[in-house]
């Protein structure tokens, strides 16, 4: 069989303004009923639904707890210019770059000139990858097909996935498939990637993604990690994408390797990756109980702990845990209190539903458990947000002085101060990494009001 060809493209997109581009990574998660978001996202849900119906339920890795329907994580709506799912050409005008060496043609070539050798690659660990491809997310590094990111790679959608595989050169999509072997749906792993091939134009019109792992147990849905427009991004993704599904091929990059390495937890010292059953229960004493604890916490756990979250297991720990999984959706076995592989796979992608709070507020002004005001959910502080929620947030930040970035206000309407003085908070009680994004959770709610 020749070698195929493919190319890049620039996933479509029901709107590129920043309230949009960010309601989509946080809506998820958010508990706001009513009428949020663009008409064409709320009738695109109804696409998005008719998609997971069709997903094949496969067993992939360790056992997942069955959850219903009702209880999976919820996706951004299909794109407003997403049309039926077609096997026709499709070229937007977002064309790729070629193989070329790190930092671009100036940069260091090959030895000798010569192409890279595919049987003698770097070994990479799914941590690694993962780690390598939530760096850029981060850092939202700018899509383009010319420039050139710090670390030596182009920063289209082809360069974001040599450098999450850590290949020795920028590859393009008709090279990738070198380094790889081709797989099935049930055998995806996070680390492998989806690529998409339209020979009717070489350089125009396909994409690749990272593969992030499952997000129910339906297998409709996963995290996809990509470059694209206007940055890389992490995203819930219907399988096997938006539009063209039925072309993305997945492939396993032929240098992966089993084992934990990789960047770990700044506050914990514990690795993304699930390190086993023995690691939590009764007499278990180590860093990954800590970091449990940790995101337990920030996914609104807090009341079941009165000291800690700490390195020894205690009832709080299984209370917590218990709670969270629960609030999936879970019984019976799936919902123990002990973390097994999916549960900390939830709490690490920060998949999911939160922990709901003990007394909710109905409306502003009632209040939760401790007078604390009830979280009135994730989707209520995001850009292009406004109501009360975010008036009063900013109000507590200014009491707790955190207010030096407002120029004006505090007020209504969500801005880039809100977001830096929610930060400098969160960098306040010892946070790092996701844990302070800017964005409040239920933890930073509640610490700012207590």
């Amino acid at each position: 069989m020749g070698t195929p060809v493919f190319e890049e493209f620039d996933p479509p997109s029901d709107c590129e303004c920043p309230g949009c581009v960010h309601r989509r990574l946080v809506m998820p998660c958010s508990r706001v009923q009513g009428n949020v978001g663009h008409p064409a996202a709320r009738r695109g849900l109804v696409l998005a639904a008719t998609a997971a119906t069709a997903g094949t339920a496969l067993g992939v890795g360790p056992a997942v707890p069955a959850v219903a329907a009702v209880h999976g994580p919820a996706v951004p709506g299909v794109p407003a210019d997403d049309g039926p799912d077609t096997d026709g050409p499709d070229t937007p005008d977002t064309p790729q770059g070629r193989e070329a060496p790190l930092h671009g043609p100036a940069g260091q070539a090959p030895p000798g000139g010569s192409p890279p050798d595919t049987t003698r690659l770097p070994s990479i660990t799914r941590t690694e990858i993962i780690n390598r491809a939530k760096r850029w997310v981060a850092a939202q590094v700018p899509y383009s097909m010319t420039s050139y990111w710090s670390d030596g790679y182009r920063q289209d959608c082809s360069g974001f996935v040599s450098m999450a595989w850590n290949l020795g050169q920028n590859e393009w999509t008709g090279s990738l498939d070198k380094f790889a072997v081709r797989i099935s749906k049930d055998e995806l792993q996070p680390g492998d990637m989806l690529l998409f091939h339209n020979p009717a134009d070489p350089q125009n019109g396909s994409h690749v993604v990272i593969f992030g792992g499952w997000t129910d147990s339906t297998h409709a849905y996963y995290v996809a990690y990509e470059s694209t427009r206007p940055h890389a991004r992490r995203q819930v993704t219907p399988y096997a994408y938006w539009k063209n599904s039925s072309r993305y091929v997945p492939y396993r990059y032929k240098g992966v390797v089993a084992g934990n390495a990789g960047p770990v937890s700044e506050e914990t010292g514990a690795a993304d990756e699930y390190p086993g059953a023995v690691y939590f229960g009764p007499g278990a004493n180590n860093a990954y109980v800590t970091r449990l604890g940790r995101m337990l916490v920030e996914r609104g756990a807090s009341r079941f702990y009165t000291t800690g979250p700490g390195p020894l297991w205690t009832e709080a720990d299984r209370r917590a845990t218990r709670a969270f999984q629960e609030a999936q959706g879970w019984s019976g076995s799936a919902a123990d209190g002990l973390p097994g592989p999916t549960t900390w796979a939830y709490l690490v992608e920060g998949l999911g539903r939160d922990v709901a709070p003990a007394q909710s507020a109905g409306a502003a002004g009632q209040t939760a458990s401790h007078r604390v005001p009830g979280y009135p959910g994730r989707g209520t502080f995001r850009p292009g947000a406004n109501n009360p929620h975010v008036t009063e947030l900013g109000r507590q930040l200014v009491r707790k002085g955190f207010g030096k970035y407002y120029a004006v206000g505090p007020g209504p309407r969500w801005t880039e101060a809100d977001r830096r003085n929610v930060e400098a908070f969160q960098r306040a009680q010892g946070w790092r990494g996701g844990a302070a994004d800017g964005y409040p959770g239920p933890e930073t709610w509640r610490r700012l009001h207590s």
